[in-house]
């Protein structure tokens, strides 16, 4: 019968312990993988947990514990070592049991029920949807998507949502743009502003207006530029500069609005369509799907911005400065005090960010999860002084950082610029590289942590790759399998192998690593870090290709031959799970 030992382990400790300690029976009972071999399967601290209560040496408790200890034959010695950790050796079969009870579960091998289907929004990418996605959005995207599928692995409820930015200044300009490039192509020409989108994708959005239009929206030249204050020259990089361009690109978006009117907002809605449209798509084609698409403009149409402001003025935290409201996040620990509403009455980007924070919280999710780029570090003590404020409970939401990834083509550096048009896109990349390589490499760090994106690296089929050397060995299963089939094998009966024949260290060293993978995803899931699972991967992949170039599988000795495909099976088994959690396909043959 299958049997999870880690689990048999903990119920032995438990009876111990209720004859040692009745009191403290439901002392929680840890079980690791001690990171030194020499030092057993596995290892618990139980001793020096009830030393305190018990006012004795742990070391004496953890012989007291040993002595009462159930006999079983999956423990062939169980010790005391150090300030008194009671390290257990286990018999080998009780090692190589993991490959039955891997056949035996299958897909659900591994799966915790750690979150209690607890209910849990990751909200992540969120970019605003005025341009292409870039590989720095990519990186988001692929931490996302993989942190969702490893919540939900261990068990949570979890809603992957994306914030819509479809209000404000940003949309504005994107409109503006898309606008100016449409009476570019009728002859109507204005000062293309420097801080406009200026890639082709704006042109594309303009030619699109004016074969479904025609001249409906052309206005004279004049009129558009009238009251502006001008663009100053290129050369000029100062502040004043830098506050003219931002002032004659708000009143070319002022202009657009009066002389449109009613048709500003399709101009606007056509720009905004478009480039959603195109980012769901790209993000659906690399494999990220998300079950809530929230509109920044609802919180708006519903007054939620509004009553939300309305809140934190009535509980003090706001105060009257230059006929503006300010937010009194210093308070909450904020470098300076944050303007939600301008003096115009116009709330700011902050106001609708704090009114999307309290809608997460009246829908009642158990824990709030933002994935943000690192550039937002500053961002954070804010938005959580705004919830604490609000007398929202600021434990439940959490923000993971992303650090962008720097893209590296023939050794040379890959510049990102929304503004400019001049970046690779996340569709660029993933069309040179493929999607696996793309999801899995961005996957090989800690989400905030720096990483280098080695594009030679990432189209090379050599072990130093590790997308494909994880790949590799499923493919190699499978044709194991195969073959093993076409001989008379029935998977169907692997459960039945005869595992006590796998006794190599490499045999015993590849059990023990399959042994791990329920303990990887727990930690995992807790450090919400699925880099550990294409860590755990990559040295899956190592062990079975190392058992497999120094092991036959398919021999003449049937029995060992049906438990080495037993244990193949059980590998490509868990190779599936994990890179299925990391968004990575699984090919049969390479």
């Amino acid at each position: 019968m299958a049997q999870d030992v880690k689990s048999e382990l903990s119920a032995l400790l438990q009876k111990a312990l209720a004859s040692v300690a009745p009191a403290a029976a439901d002392t929680p009972i840890h079980l690791e993988r001690p990171r030194d071999p020499s030092h057993g399967d596995f290892a618990t601290n139980l001793a020096m947990q009830l030393a305190k209560a018990l006012k004795k040496n742990p070391r004496d408790i953890a012989q007291q514990l040993l002595n009462e200890l159930p006999a079983s034959p999956l423990v062939t010695a169980a010790e005391i070592a150090g300030a008194g950790f009671i390290n257990f050796r286990l018999d080998a079969g009780a090692k190589t049991s993991v490959v039955q009870l891997v056949l035996a579960t299958g897909e659900h091998f591994g799966r915790s029920t750690a979150g209690g289907k607890q209910k849990v929004q990751v909200e992540f990418v969120s970019a605003n949807p005025t341009g292409p996605l870039h590989v720095g959005h990519g990186r988001g995207a692929a931490y996302g998507a993989s942190l969702s599928s490893l919540l939900a692995f261990a068990g949570w409820d979890v809603t992957r949502e994306y914030y819509v930015n479809d209000a404000g200044r940003q949309m504005d300009i994107l409109a503006v743009s898309t606008w100016l490039r449409y009476l570019d192509l009728h002859g109507v020409t204005v000062p293309f502003p420097p801080n406009g989108y200026q890639g082709d994708y704006v042109r594309d959005m303009a030619q699109q207006m004016k074969a479904a239009h025609g001249e409906q929206y052309v206005r004279p030249a004049e009129a558009v530029v009238a009251g502006t204050p001008g663009i100053p020259p290129a050369e000029r990089a100062d502040d004043e500069a830098k506050r003219q361009r931002e002032d004659h690109l708000d009143a070319l978006i002022r202009n657009a609005k009066d002389l449109l009117g009613p048709d500003w907002a399709y101009v606007h809605q056509h720009a905004l369509a478009e480039q959603l449209a195109d980012g769901r798509n790209d993000l659906e084609e690399f494999g990220v799907h998300f079950d809530v698409w929230f509109s920044e403009k609802a919180l708006f149409d519903t007054g939620l911005v509004a009553r939300c402001v309305d809140l934190l003025e009535k509980k003090g935290h706001l105060y009257e400065q230059d006929g503006a409201k300010w937010f009194k996040s210093t308070a909450f620990g904020d470098e300076k005090d944050r303007v939600v509403q301008r003096e115009n009455g116009i709330y700011t980007y902050f106001a609708s960010d704090i009114a999307y924070h309290l809608n997460k919280f009246e829908r009642g999710f158990d824990k709030i999860i933002n994935i943000w780029g690192a550039d937002h570090h500053g961002y954070i003590p804010r938005v959580k002084g705004a919830v604490q404020a609000l007398e929202l409970d600021a434990d439940k939401l959490q923000v993971a950082l992303v650090q962008f990834a720097v893209l590296y083509r023939n050794g040379q550096k890959a510049s990102m610029s929304t503004r400019s048009g001049e970046f690779v896109t996340l569709r660029e990349l993933r069309k040179e590289v493929g999607n696996d390589a793309c999801r899995f490499f961005y996957a090989l760090r800690k989400s905030d942590q720096h990483l280098d994106f080695d594009l030679d690296l990432a189209k090379s089929q050599t072990n130093e790759n590790p997308v494909y050397y994880i790949q590799y060995a499923h493919a190699r299963v499978c044709s194991v399998i195969g073959q093993w089939e076409q001989a008379g094998g029935k998977e169907s009966e692997l459960g039945e192998a005869n595992l006590a024949l796998l006794d190599s260290p490499r045999e015993l060293a590849l059990a023990n690593r399959l042994g791990e993978y329920p303990e990887v995803i727990e930690t995992a899931a807790r450090d919400l870090a699925p880099h550990q699972i294409a860590f755990y991967l990559k040295d899956l992949a190592a062990d079975f290709h190392t058992w497999y170039n120094a092991e036959r599988m398919l021999i003449d000795d049937i029995a060992l031959r049906d438990a080495r495909v037993a244990m193949a099976a059980a590998v490509r088994q868990v190779i599936r799970s994990g890179m299925a959690i990391l968004g990575v396909s699984c090919p049969a043959s390479m």
